[in-house]
């Protein structure tokens, strides 16, 4: 299927900073126009992306025709959320002509004789090498590279086989084992041009906007997506935690404007039922069930967790978050009538948009939370894994922290996120 792009509002730009003009433009000077790729890293909304893109397609319809060309993000959808949706606006305003084959997932771009294919690819996994192979094109963009599997990268970048081709590269850093930051960023023979972004570094973000930001990150997080900086997830991982703050007494749990259950399920392992209740914009985490067969020495079966169920949710009208391993509790569940919808374990994304909405406080927590409020302390980052590249925590004292997870990411970011693809914000990205 072939579709034109709709007319849509002009992109409107604010003055552009040195480091943005220097993005624009590196390719069309003597002193840097033959570096083989150029790397953008730094904190989030530095305005990376909006200008890595432009510059991007704007160098490939001036040097090349006819051509074929990669853009990737972690998945297609992300990608033409938060790359090709602002991309389309800026090219509409430079009289570009864009034709969007969805089928093939290929954007055919025109523009004074000019004709060039740039087609879209998701580096989710190891297996996503397997869609790159087989093509050849003159240069490959990625957005959030660092997010994406060092297979797919190698794959994608061997495919750049025109004379002149060029690597386009953006991230936000990660810790400083990291695959893309050892073999890229820090390989002298590679012949990259370098630009490090602070959101300073964006004219369009306010004062007010930068504070906000700061406001919503800390501990490793902050270092990594303000700071900009690559560094080890080490240490206790919800580091912004303030019982004194954060907490509230609550003695009436009917008072809220809508409700949702989490559970993280185990039989020796502890069995977490967290409720949540609504007010505005904030989610109240009202009481807990928890229950650790290891430590009471006694086993109970899925009818039995089902029974505490029925106590814990009472009368109160909600749907049901769980586990996704839990498939036999879950099928137990839904034969007594509830609704229950598996949980999204995507576990760092999952730790950033809880410990966001804590700083925000679009998130509080009943003041008696006890074995929440022990794991809270108990909760760190795998020194080891981080040495390897990777950010992982200790699988201990856990169960309380993911059943919190499993809310915040499924209700409370999916919420925020469904209102920026409808209206984007400052918030994205």
């Amino acid at each position: 299927m072939v579709r034109r792009i709709k007319p849509q509002p002009i992109f409107k730009f604010a003055p552009f900073s040195k480091k943005q003009l220097q993005v624009l433009t590196w390719w069309r000077y003597p002193g840097t126009m033959n570096h083989k790729m150029l790397i953008c890293d730094g904190s989030v909304r530095a305005g990376k992306t909006v200008t890595m893109s432009l510059s991007y397609v704007i160098w490939s319809m001036t040097n090349y025709s006819g051509q074929n060309f990669g853009m990737a993000g972690k998945t297609i959808g992300s990608f033409r959320r938060n790359v090709l949706s602002p991309l389309k606006r800026m090219l509409a305003g430079r009289h570009y002509q864009v034709l969007d084959h969805r089928t093939d997932n290929m954007i055919e771009i025109r523009k004074g004789g000019v004709t060039n294919f740039y087609y879209i690819f998701g580096g989710r996994d190891e297996s996503s090498q397997d869609l790159v192979q087989g093509i050849t094109t003159a240069g490959f963009f990625f957005d959030e590279v660092a997010l994406q599997p060092e297979s797919f990268v190698n794959q994608a970048t061997a495919r750049v086989s025109v004379d002149g081709g060029k690597y386009w590269f953006n991230c936000n850093p990660e810790g400083p084992y990291h695959w893309f930051k050892l073999n890229w960023l820090d390989d002298k023979s590679k012949d990259s041009l370098i630009i490090h972004f602070t959101m300073d570094d964006n004219p369009s973000l306010s004062d007010q906007i930068k504070r906000d930001l700061r406001s919503l990150y800390t501990g490793v997080f902050y270092r990594r997506y303000i700071e900009g900086l690559w560094v080890l997830a080490e240490g206790v991982v919800y580091s912004n935690w303030n019982q004194d703050t954060m907490t509230e007494h609550i003695t009436d749990v009917h008072d809220y404007e809508d409700y949702y259950v989490s559970c993280d399920y185990g039989i020796q392992n502890p069995t977490v039922f967290l409720m949540f209740g609504q007010k505005g914009t904030t989610w109240h985490c009202l009481k807990m069930f928890y229950h650790s067969g290891r430590e009471s020495q006694v086993e109970h079966d899925d009818a039995w967790y089902a029974d505490r169920m029925d106590e814990f949710i009472g009368d109160i009208k909600t749907d049901i978050i769980i586990d996704p391993s839990a498939s036999s509790f879950r099928r137990t569940l839904q034969n007594r009538g509830y609704s229950v919808r598996k949980a999204n374990n995507d576990v760092v994304p999952g730790i950033r948009a809880t410990q966001t909405a804590m700083n925000s406080g679009r998130l509080m927590f009943a003041d008696n939370l006890k074995q929440m409020f022990a794991e809270f302390g108990s909760y760190i980052w795998d020194a080891k894994a981080a040495e390897r590249g990777e950010d992982k925590v200790v699988k201990q004292h856990d169960h309380c922290m993911d059943a919190l997870r499993y809310f915040v990411y499924m209700v409370i970011y999916k919420n925020v996120t469904a209102k920026m693809v409808q209206k984007p914000s400052w918030l994205r990205g």
